[in-house]
């Protein structure tokens, strides 16, 4: 709503200065005033004028005002020096936003672009790690994002299921009898086995000439026995990938297996399409040095097997034929790799795919003290933030039952992970920190206390989804005005953090819209004022709205804190 103002803006400038028969070659833009009494919107547009015209910007800021024509939402236009300053009439906008905003609120037309997202893609030889947290829950949210935006999207994981770690774990079973331990998560439990088969490894490194024939031999595709152990693996491990997953509540579409490239022609076909380009000494590779990289893309071994970044572009490829649109989630170090895969992918007639690169995760020294390993497993890490948020419940009181206090914990702990993630732009590092994560003032528990306020003072109202449409017939107090523009700027931030793939812009929406309820929830009577069906209605958008922003972000929005 709040973009429909400002098209209507600029609609009506573009009319005042049609009236004065002056063209504008640039675009219009917007911003909020610093101080809610110099308007709502203001536009600096006389700046972008004044060269061309040969005239002050205030002079002509004063003279587009002369003669224009205010949209209906607007009750009146100044100017302050060179900027011009629209007021909104609060009004008719707060009797158009509360009964506008409903379930679907935020939601765009639907697109014809169908967009194949791959995220997470960790190898199936151990547990999710921190690592990997900000890969899975931004390709998540983003997800979500685009699909309220109106695209059509698909989820992929892409199963590396003939990496080098697969093949050392079936030769560990295999020679060395190791066994999965039952009564571990099955990805934790192959974990194990790949770290005891490591072991075995840098014992006797001669043995990595066995590893290089199991793969040599898996890629063949003849041995049905050496097929089926490496498939039970992967299948296995995965298991425990998705329960995670849905723990951190991330469904995947489809998880797609690497092999399958190789088994159904993918690979042959897109090094056959490269084969102009490329150079067969000892290794099949790729020079890249007229596009300004020295370092050439290896496609094939010396043995002939394929590597890697081959099936990858074959999986590519797959993207290119069964989508409009490819988006790939990776870390800030595979920058170079997905130049490397672009050019290679331009060069085979496919699409190169678009990029969020994303910086770590670090963990301070000892916010996790009592878990000692090579790395700390999301499945620990959740655990972790449950209790972390079960902890600050009990200390804060809130008069709720033991199956209440761990049903509130569990859902504040995964969406502190969640939040945390989301808020903060992918190019800047993060240092998660419990404090921040967990805080009832600013983090995402403080969101969804909002959503639990709206709700318990919605339960004390009989049948109030049944209100007929609501006239707002007085000033608003500065909470309300706040509140309500607040309200209109979901969809216009919807659609930002879809156009630039950016989950954080929702994150922020989401924290300033709580904090306006807050405002208001604290300041305003609602049951038994004199304006209480208008203030029940503001109290019911505000909830669907932090629900709708929440379940964009994969956080559950609780009913009671």
């Amino acid at each position: 709503m709040y973009t429909k103002l400002k098209n209507e803006l600029k609609e009506s400038i573009e009319e005042s200065l049609a009236k004065q028969r002056i063209t504008l070659d640039d675009e219009i833009t917007f911003e909020e005033p610093p101080n809610p009494e110099m308007g709502d919107i203001s536009t600096n547009v006389a700046f972008t004028l004044a060269q061309k015209l040969k005239k002050s910007p205030v002079e002509i800021a004063e003279n587009i005002k002369q003669h224009i024509r205010l949209p209906l939402y607007f009750k009146k236009v100044e100017t302050k020096g060179p900027y011009i300053n629209f007021f909104i009439n609060y009004t008719l906008f707060a009797t158009k936003m509360v009964n506008y905003i409903d379930s679907n609120y935020g939601e765009l037309p639907e697109k014809e672009q169908r967009i194949l997202l791959e995220h997470t893609s960790a190898n199936p030889n151990g547990p999710l790690h921190v690592g990997h947290l900000r890969n899975s829950i931004l390709g998540d949210s983003l997800k979500r994002i685009l699909q309220h935006a109106g695209y059509k999207v698909e989820a992929q994981y892409y199963v590396n299921d003939m990496g080098r770690q697969i093949a050392i774990i079936v030769w560990g079973m295999n020679k060395f009898n190791l066994k999965l331990d039952d009564d571990k998560k099955p990805d934790h439990a192959i974990g194990e086995v790949y770290f005891q088969a490591n072991q075995k490894l840098e014992e006797t490194p001669e043995y990595n000439k066995e590893i290089d024939d199991i793969l040599y031999e898996y890629e063949q595709g003849e041995n049905a026995r050496l097929i089926d152990a490496f498939e039970k693996v992967v299948e296995y491990c995965i298991d425990g990938i998705k329960s995670t997953l849905k723990d951190l509540n991330i469904k995947m579409n489809l998880f797609k297996w690497e092999s399958t490239f190789l088994r159904n022609g993918g690979v042959a076909n897109v090094l056959e399409k490269l084969q102009p380009f490329t150079i067969q000494k000892d290794i099949l590779y790729l020079p890249l040095e007229k596009y300004g990289i020295d370092k050439e893309l290896v496609l094939r071994r010396s043995n002939g097997t394929s590597l890697y970044v081959t099936r990858d572009l074959a999986y590519h490829q797959y993207k290119t034929k069964n989508s409009d649109i490819s988006l790939d989630i990776l870390g800030a170090d595979h920058k170079l790799a997905a130049k490397q895969l672009s050019i290679a992918l331009d060069l085979s007639d496919n699409r190169p795919p678009e990029v969020v690169f994303y910086e770590f995760i670090d963990l301070p020294e000892g916010s996790m003290s009592t878990r000692r390993g090579v790395f700390i497993s999301v499945d620990e890490f959740i655990e972790e933030s449950i209790q972390h948020a079960k902890d600050e419940i009990l200390r804060r009181d809130l008069d709720l039952t033991e199956k209440q206090v761990d049903e509130v914990a569990r859902i504040i702990g995964i969406g502190s992970i969640r939040f945390y993630i989301n808020q903060i732009s992918p190019e800047k590092p993060i240092t998660f920190k419990w404090e921040e994560a967990l805080s009832f003032e600013r983090g995402c528990a403080s969101i969804q206390y909002a959503h639990a306020r709206a709700c318990k003072l919605l339960s004390k109202v009989d049948n109030y989804d049944e209100y007929e449409e609501v006239i707002c017939d007085y000033e608003l107090d500065d909470e309300e005005k706040e509140l309500i523009k607040e309200l209109s700027r979901f969809t216009e931030i919807i659609r930002q953090s879809a156009e630039e793939r950016r989950v954080h812009h929702l994150a922020e929406y989401t924290l300033s819209l709580s904090k306006a309820f807050n405002k208001f929830y604290k300041s305003q009577q609602v049951i038994g004022s004199e304006h209480e069906k208008l203030r029940i209605k503001l109290v019911d958008a505000s909830r669907i709205t932090l629900k709708n922003s929440l379940k964009l972000l994969g956080i559950k929005a609780p009913q009671f804190m």
